[in-house]
């Protein structure tokens, strides 16, 4: 059974992105579970071992902000990472008024995400 303090699950419709992120987890002592929807995720949840997530903001049905806010309203204890390659800076403050403990823009460089980690540690 994987340490869970070590799994980020990684939720982005681009299969590309979700391969690099998992790549670079791996090189940051991290297990990456890779969801190519929020729905795949929430549809997994119970069989997660992720205490973190990694968020595309711009999401199909369910946006990466719903999922935060949901998540939170349900209590969960889990620290959200939002990313985005967003440049409208009122992107951002959705983010973190939906409470994300991090905002990351892409294409997202190996130190932003290990700072990113440990706020989302905290």
């Amino acid at each position: 059974m994987p340490d869970r303090s070590k799994v980020v699950a990684v939720i982005d419709d681009d299969a590309v992105t979700r391969d690099v992120l998992k790549l670079m987890l791996s090189t940051l002592g991290r297990e990456a579970e890779l969801y190519d929807s929020a729905e795949a995720f929430l549809a997994r949840i119970g069989a997660s071992a992720a205490t973190c997530l990694l968020v595309d903001i711009q999401l199909d049905a369910v946006s990466g902000i719903e999922l935060g806010r949901g998540l939170a309203a349900a209590g969960l204890g889990l620290a959200v990472i939002f990313m985005t390659a967003s440049p409208d800076p009122t992107v951002e403050q959705r983010a973190r008024d939906a409470g994300c403990v991090a905002f990351l823009r892409k294409p997202i460089a190996r130190d932003e995400l290990a700072e990113a980690l440990k706020a989302a540690a905290r």
